[in-house]
């Protein structure tokens, strides 16, 4: 299935505003502002002019592999994925993280909706350096080549990673050190992919702090500059519940849900989040 039907309002309407002054002579007096223009300057604009989502829901995307032939519903290929991120960006969509969608850290231009794109299982498809620069047949490098032809749409995501992330080695520690240093998330998606459910207390919290370890390593975060507000995505939803008690400070994503409202936390206890995978094909509306 591809990207979902979104709980959307109105398409969000461009609006500008331009004024003009009569020049005034250097040597008269200059006219004060009346207190009608000055209350209209600082007005925030009308929630129903701009189109504003009032309901406060938050579209959650998760995908997982994008490559020419899918083979699981996971799959998307990077001609919908590509229309996917064009669609939104067309509907006045700016991306945010899991972390600012969780800690209510939402600064977008008036009229603008907010929407969370994650990546889960740290999937080569996902990034591959080439040189200096991202592949450009990546999620990652189409997202950058959308946000070039889209002033506005943001070139950022919530890349949820295990061991060995990105097919490991040299070139999964370079792709890591990319994102971390370019405005991407890196959240924990448990060192083994191990489902928290079944796993003992002991085992869950040390799936998450191996996870926490390889991606400070890998991404060269030195502890001063490692974000309190990280997040973490079990692998399975019966997860959540052992999740909620083996992190602190994070925020949890929880697969199955469409939409997220925006609520302002300090993450503990952590804020689950819930998220759907885009599987209905973007040229089906």
């Amino acid at each position: 299935m591809a990207l979902r039907r979104f709980l959307i309002l109105a398409a969000a309407t461009a609006i500008s505003a331009g004024c003009s002054h009569p020049a005034v002579p250097a040597a008269g007096p200059q006219r004060a502002p009346e207190a009608s223009e000055s209350a209209t300057a600082t007005m925030p604009p009308d929630p129903e002019e701009v189109g504003a989502n009032e309901l406060g829901l938050v579209p959650v995307l998760m995908y997982h592999r994008i490559v020419p032939e899918p083979t699981s519903v996971y799959d998307r290929t990077p001609e919908d994925f590509r229309a996917e991120l064009q669609r939104l960006a067309d509907e006045d969509y700016v991306p945010v993280t899991t972390a600012e969608l969780a800690s209510g850290d939402l600064d977008l231009p008036a009229g603008t909706h907010p929407v969370v794109l994650t990546f889960d299982d740290g999937d080569p498809s996902t990034i591959r350096m080439e040189g200096d620069r991202v592949a450009p047949d990546t999620a990652v490098g189409i997202l950058l080549d959308v946000a070039r032809e889209n002033p506005g749409f943001r070139p950022t995501a919530s890349v949820y990673v295990n061991e060995e992330p990105f097919g490991g080695g040299e070139a999964g520690r370079r792709a890591l050190r990319w994102l971390a240093d370019n405005g991407f998330e890196i959240g924990n998606h448990t060192y083994g992919h191990t489902n928290l459910g079944a796993a003992s207390p002991e085992a869950a919290q040390e799936a998450i702090a191996m996870g926490d370890r390889l991606i400070y390593s890998w991404a060269r975060i030195p502890p001063r500059h490692r974000s309190r507000r990280n997040s973490t995505r079990p692998p399975y939803l019966a997860s959540v519940r052992r999740a909620r008690t083996a992190t602190r400070r994070s925020s949890v994503r929880r697969p199955g849900s469409t939409s997220s409202r925006p609520i302002p936390t300090c993450a503990t206890p952590p804020t689950v989040i819930p998220h759907a995978s885009p599987i209905q094909p973007a040229t089906d509306r």
